[in-house]
């Protein structure tokens, strides 16, 4: 079977991945030796390493201080695991397997592993369909009662219950998105991003193929997903919306959208698990003539900055939030490669991790903790297609 048949990205654009995969022999067949010369954090990478024998995700340990990332392990993530959640315990961790059939059906899949107390390895324990082509953004919902699936090609979301063994069983709902908009890569609904509002009242799934952000209640226990009746938002024609996330205050949020390259500020309803635009700015500077679509979005733990990035100008756009949540642009910073697709901020906020999918690599930047700009480590490491990166406190030292 090709590439093509199971990721959405490779009719995107031709990454050579079969060509980077094989200079990767540190994390080969053999397992590389867990290190001990940095502490603070761990990092797992999910990739879009598209074999079920490779190891597709990755573990780092991430240096507080330096920003260096030293090799732990590379681990059989199966196909393109190309977006991890963890559990808060750090038990478990659970994967997308962001692939156009599974089991012989039009669907991703959806893995739960067990991760290793002493080492952070992960053992396989469970893997279930999506329910949908192509699944690219999972979390959890706050009760980690269920887990929560954006099927980009399938248009649609799931939910997947988790027992108490950490296992995924079969989903127990799925919503099919209807409609289309005036770009050209909205000729079909495309889920991007499922995740529940602070309260675990509302979950909310963006859509990029529709200009929407769909809200919905769930009920963790018995996996029922309930629509709402209207949309939770409604983005400007065109503008391809593709993650949310909420500021720390539980009042606000950010929505990025991909195909127009802005941010929309929004203001949260909780009551009624709706949003009203506050303002939309472009994440490009003036003057920038070029191809570019945005990816991810992050907001700083205190709340004073938030993170966006482009793909084609290959940065991170960097804004202030004042007080009623307008943001004011500060800051181009470079990826040093391409195609950015995700990064995000170790938890205390001082390190920011890039990871760029088509040069396959991942830098890392100080913040600056009074201004939010970024400057770089000088740190940064070889992987093929890095897709995503999650930051955890290192559990493992210490460990005998």
């Amino acid at each position: 079977m090709t590439r093509q048949s199971y990721s959405r990205r490779s009719f995107l654009r031709n990454t050579g991945l079969g060509l980077v995969v094989a200079s990767f022999s540190v994390f080969g067949c053999a397992r590389v030796a867990p290190t001990t010369d940095a502490s603070g954090y761990l990092v797992y990478i999910g990739t879009n390493v598209n074999s079920e024998t490779e190891n597709t995700i990755f573990l780092y340990r991430l240096n507080p201080t330096t920003g260096a990332l030293t090799p732990v392990s590379g681990l059989k993530g199966g196909a393109s695991p190309t977006y991890l959640t963890l559990d808060a315990k750090r038990q478990h961790l659970y994967a997308v397997n962001e692939t156009s059939t599974f089991r012989g059906a039009p669907s991703g899949a959806v893995s739960a592993f067990a991760i290793d107390p002493k080492t952070g390895n992960l053992t396989l324990l469970s893997q279930e369909p999506s329910q949908g082509g192509s699944p690219c953004y999972i979390s959890l919902d706050r009760s980690e009662k269920a887990v929560l699936v954006a099927n980009y090609m399938g248009g649609n979301v799931s939910v997947l219950p988790v027992q108490a063994d950490g296992r995924v069983g079969a989903p127990t709902a799925m919503d099919q998105h209807q409609g289309t908009g005036p770009h050209k890569n909205q000729t079909a609904p495309h889920a991007h991003c499922i995740l529940p509002d602070p309260a675990n009242k509302y979950s909310f799934a963006v859509d990029l193929g529709t200009d929407k952000v769909y809200g919905y209640q769930l009920d963790p226990a018995t996996g029922k997903l309930t629509s709402n009746a209207e949309p939770a938002f409604t983005t400007k024609p065109g503008a391809g919306p593709r993650h949310l996330t909420f500021h720390p205050n539980g009042r606000n949020a950010y929505l990025i959208n991909e195909l127009n390259s802005t941010v929309t500020s929004l203001a949260y309803d909780a009551g009624k698990g709706t949003f009203t635009e506050i303002q939309t700015v472009s994440t490009l500077p003036t003057g920038f003539v070029g191809d570019n679509s945005c990816a991810d979005i992050h907001v700083s733990p205190d709340g004073k900055f938030l993170y966006a990035s482009n793909r084609g100008h290959n940065s991170i756009a960097v804004f202030a939030i004042d007080n009623s949540s307008n943001l004011t642009l500060i800051q181009h910073e470079s990826t040093q490669g391409k195609t950015p697709r995700n990064f995000t901020l170790d938890p205390a906020g001082r390190l920011l991790l890039v990871g760029n999918q088509n040069s396959n690599n991942v830098f890392t930047y100080h913040v600056d903790q009074k201004s939010g700009k970024l400057r770089p480590t000088g740190q940064s490491i070889e992987i093929p297609s890095p897709m995503f990166l999650f930051v955890t406190a290192d559990f493992t030292q210490g460990s005998k």
